[in-house]
């Protein structure tokens, strides 16, 4: 049995247009996200996106924190494009910023780029102090 794709479900060459970072070397962080078309709206699928190098500081002490920073949304009309974010969590490295804080306008940046159906971004930041904190915070259409 054979089976053809319709071209429109396909990478066409009119999603990279609006696309600036991807292809470009990456030499300083961006609070840019950049986003391309969803072929398939008509479908619910989540896309997983997790990093263990996020990272931030204290803004009382300017002590580094890390986190294992995961990212899961079902998405509607747009796709982040995983450069644009790898650039804009960078942007956060020297920000000094509450975890709890740091994760909400991560979403909210997130909500705002996409409008996805549904995200949902967590942060399990390391043991410091001897206490590790994790954030969860959820956008629902």
């Amino acid at each position: 049995m054979t089976t053809t794709r319709p071209e429109s479900k396909l990478t066409a060459p009119s999603d990279l247009s609006g696309l600036s970072l991807l292809g470009q070397g990456a030499t300083q962080p961006s609070k840019q996200l950049e986003t391309f078309p969803n072929h398939h709206p008509d479908r619910d699928y989540t896309i997983t996106l997790a990093t263990e190098e996020f990272t931030c500081v204290c803004p009382a002490t300017g002590q580094p924190d890390f986190a294992r920073l995961t990212i899961h949304y079902i998405p509607d009309q747009r796709i982040v494009e995983s450069k644009s974010l790898k650039l804009y969590l960078w942007s956060y490295r020297n920000e000094g910023v509450f975890h709890e804080h740091v994760t909400n306008v991560i979403l909210d940046d997130l909500v705002a780029a996409l409008a996805p159906r549904w995200c949902q971004v967590t942060a399990e930041f390391a043991v410091r102090g001897g206490i590790a904190i994790t954030v969860q915070a959820e956008y629902k259409r």
